[in-house]
């Protein structure tokens, strides 16, 4: 029988910044971007904080009307990294599969240890409260979606154990977008259907969910019903990069195309840095849009071939916001990510013929990447970031993946 625990970091990164400095214990605690930018969202808040309503997501001017009291921490993506290498090397004094989700949640595949599932969780807790001065939750269940639905069931510092015997009691009666995947829009399809708990998806019929969903419906009926047989893979075998991303929020609001421009180009480019750093080309570009009410928009392309280059895909999220945006407000904030990854280090069959246009960009992009890299991404930039000062200084290099997936979500 398997034995899967899905580990949760509690209020990870303010309970990091707590841990590196105790007199933030017992405060109402919000780690964002820096507010003078305006990077002005709330990545992750204390207890406290949650308990005055501060949510994930929010603006700042939001969670301080509900919470005039707030201690704003900048975000430092180095120091969470640290502490969640440290979390895994817990981890793995159990098991090396171990299956990172993002910075602050693991998978850990337990099957066939001496010690049982809950006797290893209490042990990890212990750990991480004793050596790194901070609370996980963690759910036990026989497969990884029910193992993560438990480790949010009970926060702080708790075990959850899902089993073949208890789930239709524990997991059922929640809230649909509880289930893993099920984001505001599937969350909506589902409410038109009538379906509103995970129950609900459950007992849908399958002709139903695929006509409505697609096979992103039977997939999610059989998370429901518990038949999730997805193995945990260890960090060395998990394929982590699934797509290379830059989203950032402007020092003030883009009105219209030729100041979005910029911006888009500017993450393109730093999308593209990565790409050619991690040995990948993109197949797909998507963009995310944000504007000024926080109402978000996710569209995306295929390129018609694979590629690292800014400029390609700079064009194409050009082309996804042209063609997808109303401008009916200004925009807030944008992302743009290379999915569809394929290695650029493998065989390929080469063209017979390279287009000269091409070989003087690829002789380009490895010249910026030689300067950024001794110089600092902004040592040099496209002319048109010169057209706005404010924008001029972003720098989503640096800035890049501080949004965990409940931020993205909306999620509290």
């Amino acid at each position: 029988m398997r034995i899967i625990l899905h580990s949760d970091c509690n209020s990870f990164y303010a309970s990091v910044e707590a841990a590196e400095d105790p007199r933030l214990a017992d405060k109402p605690v919000a780690v964002c971007g820096d507010p003078s930018l305006r990077h002005g969202i709330i990545l992750a808040k204390s207890t406290q904080a949650k308990k005055c309503g501060v949510r994930t997501g929010e603006a700042i001017w939001q969670a301080r009307q509900k919470c005039p009291g707030l201690l704003l921490i900048s975000a430092d993506q180095r120091k969470y990294l640290l502490y969640s290498r440290k979390m895994r090397e817990i981890y793995r004094r159990y098991t090396r599969l171990v299956e990172p989700f993002g910075l602050d949640e693991s998978w850990l595949d337990v099957s066939g240890h001496a010690l049982s599932g809950e006797e290893i969780a209490a042990r990890i807790r212990s750990s991480a409260r004793e050596e790194l001065g901070i609370t996980v939750s963690i759910g036990i269940s026989y497969n990884k979606v029910f193992a993560k639905l438990g480790s949010d069931l009970r926060k702080p510092d708790a075990t959850t154990v899902i089993t073949r015997e208890n789930y239709r009691e524990k997991i059922w009666p929640l809230p649909a977008d509880e289930l893993l995947f099920i984001g505001s829009a599937t969350k909506n399809r589902l409410a038109a259907l009538g379906l509103y708990t995970i129950g609900d998806v459950a007992r849908a019929s399958a002709d139903l969910l695929q006509e409505t969903l697609g096979k992103n419906g039977l997939m999610l009926r059989r998370f429901a019903r518990g038949e999730d047989d997805a193995p945990v893979l260890c960090a060395e075998e998990a394929d982590e990069i699934k797509s290379i991303g830059n989203s950032t929020t402007t020092p003030h609001d883009l009105k219209n195309e030729e100041a979005a421009k910029a911006v888009l180009y500017l993450l393109s480019d730093s999308v593209a840095a990565r790409l050619r750093a991690h040995h990948f080309a993109c197949g797909t570009v998507s963009v995310w849009m944000r504007d000024s009410e926080l109402n978000t928009l996710n569209r995306q392309c295929r390129l018609s071939d694979a590629s690292d280059s800014g400029t390609d895909i700079a064009k194409a999220a050009l082309r996804l916001l042209r063609e997808n945006y109303p401008w009916d407000l200004p925009l807030r904030s944008l992302g743009v990510c290379g999915c569809d990854l394929r290695s650029t280090q493998e065989d390929v069959q080469l063209p017979l013929w390279i287009a000269p246009r091409k070989r003087k960009e690829r002789a380009l992009d490895e010249a910026l990447d030689a300067i950024r890299a001794r110089w600092g991404h902004n040592a040099i930039r496209r002319g048109l970031m010169l057209c706005d000062r404010a924008t001029s200084e972003l720098n989503p290099v640096d800035d890049h993946a501080l949004q965990p997936l409940g931020a993205m979500r909306g999620r509290g």
